[in-house]
């Protein structure tokens, strides 16, 4: 039964990492791309960006098709969709094409994004769940920790395109794995309409909970902190301090670290406090490191290791908030999983696609955009938890 268990997450864990994977394992490619399609790195990350645009428009998608279809006819159509636009990055000869492709992809990756959420909402309890997500995050590590690295070094040995062929063999073992190995958790539903008038109905069902629209919220905006620094990484590192793309590569990894082995701590810390507690501690730490971040990057007092050193501790404050706030978030859902994860997964990754263009808005020679989103994210995010543990309590009292 442990074996199993361990399996299953493992599995969802991959697919949860494959969205991830797509964004982190290019980024050290950018000067390479730019060059090969007569470009400048600004428009290189663009295709970025369209990725967050897709991967956040394709879950509003891909929840209601998971509560209509089950989970797995979705998530194999998301993973064939993948694999084909990967295919043809391979043979674009512009950017605008390899921003268009970028897109489709996107909206192949979210499938699995989305999946393997709702999955956990349908497979454990809501006391697992915080402990799951932890777990997912463990595989998702492989990520950040992996991909820049090994892209650095697929782009330098056999160019850029070999990423791309890269993420569609690994987009094929998932469709594999998922076809054999991984339950249906979820029964079709015959009677659920994906007329539009229905769908918005349930997103509003969704959207009307209080615990949802809080945790949710946080969850989105402060990951929405992560996007600035990944969008702006590769500027900040290979750019103004002159890293080269192996070493960006190293430094990417390093960093996600702090993330991931701060998700895991959470589960141990989870014995004695609460879900809500520690976000609530998690977040005014991540606001005071934000804010002293950029205060700063503004007065120049920062180098290569400070830097490194305050994106690590905010990375650090995310791994507590996170996987507790996107368990407190479904918690209240059985029926709409699958459309509560999608609108959560939007969410997080339409405001990255805002953090992203904030960032490309900014001077491109210059630390402080950086701190300046991540600042924004962590007040804002404060503002809404303190706001919406209000409107919580005041539901729990009229409806006891």
């Amino acid at each position: 039964m442990a074996k199993s268990k361990f399996l299953l997450i493992f599995i969802l864990g991959l697919l949860a990492a494959l969205g991830p994977f797509s964004i982190d394992m290019y980024l050290p490619g950018f000067k390479a791309i730019a060059k090969d399609l007569h470009t400048d790195v600004a428009n290189v990350s663009l295709s970025l960006s369209s990725f967050f645009i897709g991967i956040s428009a394709g879950q509003l998608l891909y929840g209601p098709l998971l509560d209509k279809f089950g989970r797995k006819k979705p998530l194999y159509f998301g993973l064939v969709l993948y694999i084909t636009s990967s295919l043809g990055c391979l043979f674009v000869t512009s950017i605008d094409q390899l921003i268009v492709l970028r897109f489709v992809q996107a909206m192949g990756s979210c499938a699995t994004a989305v999946a393997s959420v709702a999955m956990v909402r349908d497979l454990f309890t809501v006391k697992e769940s915080p402990k799951v997500f932890a777990s997912l995050m463990l595989v998702i590590a492989v990520s950040p920790m992996l991909a820049p690295t090994a892209g650095s070094y697929f782009i330098t040995t056999m160019g850029w395109p070999s990423v791309f062929v890269f993420l569609s063999f690994m987009a094929l073992v998932m469709l594999v794995l998922s076809i054999w190995k991984l339950p249906e958790s979820y029964k079709p539903d015959p009677n659920y309409s994906l007329k539009p008038k229905p769908i918005i109905g349930n997103f509003l069902v969704v959207i009307k909970e209080p615990s949802f629209y809080t945790y949710a919220l946080v969850s989105a905006i402060t990951f929405s902190g992560l996007f600035a620094y990944v969008s702006s990484s590769p500027i900040v590192f290979m750019d103004i301090y002159q890293v080269s793309e192996t070493g960006y590569g190293w430094i990417f990894a390093l960093l996600s670290v702090f993330f991931i082995g701060f998700s895991q701590v959470n589960s141990y810390i989870l014995r004695w406090f609460t879900s809500k507690q520690i976000i609530n501690w998690a977040l005014m730490a991540q606001a005071i490191v934000s804010i002293l971040f950029l205060v700063a990057a503004l007065n120049n007092w920062l180098n290569l290791y400070t830097t490194v050193s305050f994106i690590a501790l905010f990375l650090a404050c995310l791994g507590f908030i996170n996987p507790n706030a996107s368990a407190l978030a479904l918690a209240p859902f059985s029926k709409n999983a699958g459309s509560a994860s999608a609108l959560m997964g939007a969410l997080q990754m339409g405001l990255g696609a805002l953090a992203s263009a904030l960032i490309s808005v900014f001077a491109a020679d210059a630390v402080w955009p950086m701190p300046a989103v991540m600042t924004m994210a962590a007040l804002i995010a404060l503002c809404c938890l303190f706001i919406g543990n209000s409107q919580i309590k005041s539901n729990a009292v009229n409806n006891p």
